[in-house]
């Protein structure tokens, strides 16, 4: 990691923080403390030392720094995840603060249509050309030319599995990782969970079919995204003709101070505009996220906007055989913090640097050659002991399927780590058990005798 993105990430997470170690730093930047990655965290220090920018307290192992004219500021944030790992921009940051404020102190704002109408294909750019160029080098799956959506059809269980749990996470549904495969490839809902949890997930796995059946369509429809839409809402609405429609009422959202449109004539318009738009801009990413951007904020349908939303991001992702977007690792506060900076302010810029860290993520799962991303890998060698230890445990104790994910959660109660650090190690145990076979469970120390035993009882 260079100088220039090390100050970057050390003002980021100053201004969540009223005080730093280089500990900190490391372990934000995904880095181990070696002599040279040492060596590197403290010339940005000096370097914004140098700047009049921190202050440094204290001597040895107990220095900490701090930003110049920070001590009377309460902290932009409460929560010191947001955002972790994420390098903002200083439009992101100053975004971020006024986010932060409770909705008593930011103002009242309706639906702007220029925001939609001054938008000019091709010529006007949510993502720069830099920014798009380094996702589609990132995303491209293949080198040969095939036909839309073989990329996605390869991939197709996993995708499932992985966008269906994400986008349902994000709503608050409570599933795991594991629990949501065995709901999608065997119907057999988690103990314990409501029925609510389970429609939304089967929904999500009945909208990602559709959106890979759809992909060899050259153009996305406003009858595409409704269909997605009714797909996404089966069950879930208290009007079952609201699935699929655009809405004929007002609707609020919570916890924000924006209010959509509520004239139905005027919505219809929009959304045609939205999507005669949308079809008119030619790259891929910018196509995406134009449409997270804009199916968010125009609030089209009754309810599960948001879940439309990230589904339809991915249509010209598949369609153009690269890499989906399954908002892998995603903070739920972090993903509405980035969507009022749209609401509210029609503002881009913590919505693309999430869009963008979410897609480098996303794309690992998909990759033949994992990327370096710091934090997982060095997370994983941290506890690499007790993750063999609590596999080994599950499938030599055979631990049925049922019962896997409860397993889980009592060994590494057992080993008493913080909240974040137990969710994280869960959710890897989770996806290397997903993973299992027969060509790699000498990982674990495991005999192939063993392994079929446990198998069978999954």
């Amino acid at each position: 990691m260079n100088k220039a993105t090390l100050e970057t990430l050390i003002l980021t997470l100053l201004d969540r923080k009223q005080s730093i170690t280089l500990h900190d730093i490391a372990e934000e930047a995904g880095l181990d403390t070696t002599d040279k990655n040492r060596r590197g965290i403290q010339r940005a220090l000096a370097s914004l030392i140098e700047q009049d920018v921190l202050a440094s307290e204290g001597a040895a192992r107990s220095r900490v720094y701090i930003r110049k004219n920070k001590l009377d500021e309460s902290p932009i944030i409460q929560d010191e995840q947001s955002f972790k790992g994420i390098v903002l921009s200083e439009k992101s940051i100053k975004l971020l603060r006024y986010v932060s404020q409770g909705v008593q102190s930011r103002k009242p704002v309706g639906y702007n249509q220029d925001f939609l109408r001054s938008y000019q294909p091709n010529h006007s750019a949510y993502l720069s050309p830099a920014l798009r160029q380094e996702l589609a080098m990132i995303g491209q799956a293949e080198a040969v030319i095939r036909p839309a959506g073989t990329y996605a059809r390869t991939i197709f269980n996993r995708l499932l599995i992985d966008l269906s749990w994400n986008s349902s996470r994000l709503e608050g549904n409570t599933y795991s990782l594991l629990e949501t495969q065995r709901l999608i490839e065997s119907g057999e809902s988690a103990t314990g969970k409501g029925t609510i949890e389970a429609q939304m997930i089967l929904n999500h796995k009945d909208a990602i079919e559709y959106l890979i059946e759809s992909a060899g369509e050259p153009q996305t429809s406003g009858h595409e995204v409704c269909s997605i839409h009714a797909l996404l809402s089966d069950n879930l609405l208290g009007d079952p003709g609201a699935s699929g429609r655009l809405r004929q009422i007002a609707v609020g959202i919570s916890g924000t101070s924006y209010l959509p449109l509520d004239n139905p004539h005027v919505l219809k318009e929009c959304f045609d505009l939205f999507i005669a738009t949308l079809n008119r801009i030619e790259d891929p990413f910018e196509q995406s996220f134009f449409s997270l951007v804009h199916l968010s904020y125009l609030q089209a349908f009754e309810d599960v906007n948001k879940r439309t939303a990230r589904l339809a991001a991915n249509i010209p992702l598949v369609r153009n055989n690269l890499k989906p977007l399954s908002f892998t690792d995603v903070n739920s506060q972090d993903y509405v913090k980035a969507l009022l900076g749209i609401y509210e302010k029609n503002d881009l810029a913590l919505l693309s640097d999430l869009y963008v860290w979410a897609y480098k993520r996303s794309s690992q799962q998909y990759s033949a050659i994992q990327q370096a991303m710091g934090e997982p890998n060095v997370f994983k060698l941290k506890y690499r002991a007790e993750i063999q230890d609590i596999i080994r445990t599950i499938i030599l104790e055979k631990v049925a399927g049922n019962q896997t994910v409860a397993k889980i959660r009592q060994l590494i109660a057992a080993l008493h780590y913080s909240d974040l650090d137990s969710t994280q190690l869960q959710q890897l145990i989770e996806t290397e058990i997903i993973n299992l076979h027969d060509g790699n469970i000498a990982r674990f120390k495991i005999k192939p005798g063993e392994f079929e035993q446990w198998k069978n009882l999954q």
